[in-house]
């Protein structure tokens, strides 16, 4: 008697899921910290990946001395690193958001720049600039994101039950007032060169990333978006529908709120350092979605790190395309994500 040949044929449908789903995570992880590091020696100082290794390693106390002189360490410890590494968890939050809210919404198009969440951050953030409050940009930008959440959640409800067109029409009607909103502070209260510094802000900007705001960036992602990214099975029960999330022990009313209060919380305080970015939460969960199948316990880390490696290349492009003149990293995550956008409207119209 002959035994049958092990190989990828021999495993079972959910044994091939979860080696996929390996594959993908090991190699995106391994993406990541190759873009990191190349990222950070593209600029015009000629800077090694070798020496970004050897500050880092230096700076940890690794090592105990440096083969990189002091101006070039510098420039890799205290401009370059900070500002790619913020770039990595803005991209990586934004994604969680995006795939969350599409989940607890059942709506494909959901993300928080188009659902208004990123342009109420936006006007609670630039209040506290304007008053020359800016400790408290993170607070203004949550609460701003969590007040435009609410009105385009209450806004949909109020229509009936909410479905993808009701939440997406309500979203753009916030995100109209509160662009508004955001517009008239800055003509009644804003002078001289702050015109150009909010409207900089406004359209996203790295630039100038320390590592105190790397490590709001971290510790905020560590305290929410860490639990939404093991937050798999829940999302799962949602998209089948409140009575299946029922069924499988969920309290739909409460979860989904606090889960919302958590993107909103996310997405406020990535937008207060990052400024408002979109289709960074819209086009990731989607592309993720192609290649992985969309359950949550494997859609969300690999749309975390997708996100990550896509914000570390989109800023690299948009400090390096005009040098010396810097461009807002919201313009071109706009020109990849408006193309994107339509592709993913023509794809759902062909589905329907």
């Amino acid at each position: 008697m002959v035994a049958a040949p092990l190989g990828l044929s021999a495993l079972t449908p959910a044994a091939l899921r979860r080696l996929r789903f390996h594959a993908w995570l090991a190699g995106l992880t391994i993406l990541l910290v190759l873009s990191i590091t190349l990222a950070v020696t593209v600029g015009p100082a000629d800077i090694s990946t070798g020496d970004v290794w050897a500050v880092i390693a230096h700076r940890l106390g690794l090592v105990p001395d440096s083969p990189v002189s002091v101006l070039r360490e510098g420039i890799v410890w205290e401009l370059r690193l900070p500002r790619v590494l913020s770039a990595a968890l803005v991209g990586a939050g934004l994604a969680i958001c995006g795939a969350v809210m599409q989940a607890l919404t059942r709506n494909p198009l959901a993300d928080p720049y188009l659902l208004g969440i990123s342009s109420g951050a936006s006007v609670g953030a630039v209040a506290m600039l304007l008053f020359g409050a800016t400790l408290l940009l993170p607070a203004g930008a949550f609460l701003g994101a969590l007040a435009a959440m609410g009105l385009t959640l209450g806004l949909a409800r109020a229509l009936g039950a909410i479905t993808a067109s009701r939440a997406i029409l309500a979203g753009l009607a916030v995100s109209a007032l509160a662009s508004a909103l955001t517009s008239f502070l800055i003509f009644s209260t804003a002078t001289g060169d702050s015109y150009r510094e909010i409207l900089s802000w406004l359209m996203g900007s790295l630039a100038g990333m320390r590592w105190s705001d790397t490590g709001l960036a971290a510790m905020v992602f560590a305290a929410v978006g860490l639990p939404l990214l093991a937050s798999g099975r829940i999302l799962d029960g949602f998209v089948f529908g409140d009575t299946a999330a029922r069924v499988l022990g969920i309290d739909v009313e409460r979860t989904r709120w606090l889960m919302l209060g958590a993107t909103a919380l996310l997405t406020g305080v990535l937008v207060a350092i990052s400024g408002s970015i979109g289709f960074v939460g819209l086009i990731l969960p989607h592309a993720v979605r192609l290649v992985a199948g969309g359950r949550h316990r494997h859609l969300l880390p690999l749309a975390a790190l997708a996100g990550a490696v896509f914000m570390v290349w989109t800023d690299t492009a948009a400090r390096t395309l005009f040098d010396p003149r810097e461009l807002p990293v919201g313009i071109v995550t706009a020109m990849i994500g408006a193309p994107a956008f339509f592709l993913i409207l023509l794809r759902n119209r062909r589905a329907t």
